[in-house]
């Protein structure tokens, strides 16, 4: 059995197979940028992160309801303490 088709090289890695010097460097200039672009792309890092938190926060909520309510009535009593706290400094 084999596979025609080629193997998907990610961006950030350098394909094997290149003889010639000049498009070895243009691969290696290619696939840092790729992976700098990836690093120093701190929104998408951050989208990427919050649908991370919510795909776990559903399953946590599919998997058990009733620690999910109790999660999000302690979650509603922080911030409501919070917000009563701050008013109240600023009121005095």
């Amino acid at each position: 059995m084999s596979i025609d088709r080629p193997v998907p090289v990610p961006k950030t890695a350098v394909p094997l197979g290149i003889s010639d010097p000049v498009e070895h460097a243009r691969a290696e200039l290619k696939a840092a940028l790729a992976a700098i672009e990836v690093k120093a792309n701190v929104p998408r890092r951050a989208s990427d992160a919050l649908d991370r938190g919510v795909e776990r926060a559903r399953h946590f909520a599919r998997s058990n309801p009733s620690g999910a309510a109790a999660a999000v009535a302690g979650i509603a009593a922080t911030v409501g303490l919070a917000v009563w706290g701050i008013v109240r400094a600023y009121t005095r």
